[in-house]
């Protein structure tokens, strides 16, 4: 299975993007708990958003509020809809399995910054 995240880009304060991840090999979303992850520079990687087969959503609370994750088990795509973004949230952004299981691949870079 392979997962490529895309979507990512330069953005204001305050403005938004909509991060996409689609998995290849296999249908992985419909059956597991898919969540975006990010990793800043020096700092671990974190978990922000998830979302159970049955469609629940739970979110760190850095970006509740802010973030909203949607799966399109059709397409084995899974998406991160990010509003009011802030310097803080400037990351590679990843997904992958809850826990994470799959190889983790480049990722895509958020940068906030005016």
């Amino acid at each position: 299975v392979q997962l490529q995240a895309s979507g990512g880009g330069l953005v204001q304060p305050g403005g938004s993007l909509k991060l996409s991840c689609a998995g290849s090999g296999r249908s992985i979303f419909r059956i597991n708990t898919m969540g975006w992850y990010r990793q800043a520079p020096g700092n671990e990687r974190e978990l922000v958003a998830r979302i159970t087969s049955g469609g629940n959503n739970i979110y760190a609370e850095s970006v509740k509020g802010r973030f909203t994750m949607l799966r399109d088990n059709d397409k084995n795509t899974v998406y991160l809809q990010m509003s009011s973004l802030k310097p803080e949230d400037t990351a590679v952004y990843y997904c992958n399995r809850v826990p994470a299981f799959y190889s983790w691949g480049q990722g895509t870079q958020v940068t906030v910054s005016s």
